[in-house]
């Protein structure tokens, strides 16, 4: 059995805490949406049709 998260797993693990984040500092919510979507899956890696 491997280890570790899936790709997706990591993907909504990484937008909870964007969540989290702009829930906690909302003033930042604007760079905080600019910094996770720089670091962020892209369109062309979208794997669902």
């Amino acid at each position: 059995m491997a280890e570790g998260l899936t790709e997706v797993q990591a993907y909504k693990a990484v937008e909870i805490v964007k969540n989290f984040a702009k829930d906690k500092f909302p003033i930042f919510g604007g760079a905080i949406d600019k910094l996770f979507n720089k670091y962020g899956p892209k369109e062309e890696d979208d794997f669902m049709p």
